[in-house]
């Protein structure tokens, strides 16, 4: 068994986790889900790392799952801990010295035009869910867009990368080219919606543990 410690993405909360996490926690592992302090404009990744790092206490060897702009913070939890994996869920992938506000435009990302909030993010999720999950929603007015990210390197910690084939939010096509240009391995991919923790957390958790078995 294992500790899974799961960050969210950006405007959001570990809510985000809920149904992943309980599935998790059935299977016997225990699970860390943290809200990170993007509501505070004085916050910075320091900031983003420590909110994970005092909810993980004193467990040791987890495994780290960064969603989205979650990517973001879930290297810098690894640097500090000894973790045994690292695992990008339709997640950004920093660069050494890039400030998450500059990662849009030096992987080229172009947004989607012409969709709904729903259709971009929520695209298999149950409209009860993606109620329930804007009803969660916090704004994102911390300061860590602006700070350079302060590795020289990815951690020295086995990484897996996952993208959803459905996800109009980041592509398949985009996510699988950051992927070899930042982390130098081949995505693996899993069908679903950028929300993929929403609409198939079951799946979810079974790609999870496949990654801790090998």
């Amino acid at each position: 068994m294992a500790t899974f410690v799961l960050i969210h993405g950006g405007g959001s909360s570990g809510w985000d986790w809920h149904l992943v996490a309980a599935e998790l926690r059935r299977r016997g592992h225990e699970v860390v889900a943290p809200d990170l302090p993007i509501e505070d404009r004085s916050a910075g990744l320091i900031d983003f790392t420590n909110a994970v790092l005092t909810a993980l206490g004193d467990r040791v060897d987890p495994v780290v799952v960064g969603h989205s702009y979650g990517g973001i913070t879930a290297p810098l939890v690894c640097s500090k801990v000894s973790a045994r994996l690292l695992v990008f869920v339709a997640a950004m992938i920093p660069a050494p010295g890039e400030k998450p506000g500059d990662w849009w435009g030096n992987t080229g990302f172009v947004g989607p035009e012409g969709l709904s909030q729903a259709e971009t993010y929520f695209g298999d999720v149950p409209e009860p869910l993606i109620a329930e999950c804007l009803a969660h929603g916090r704004s994102q007015v911390s300061a860590e867009g602006n700070e350079p990210w302060p590795l020289e390197a990815l951690p020295d910690v086995p990484a897996k990368a996952l993208l959803c084939r459905d996800d109009r939010f980041f592509p398949p096509e985009f996510l699988r080219r950051v992927t070899r240009e930042r982390l130098g391995v081949e995505p693996d991919e899993i069908d679903g919606s950028h929300m993929v923790l929403l609409s198939r957390p079951k799946e979810l958790v079974d790609r999870l543990e496949s990654y801790l078995a090998g």
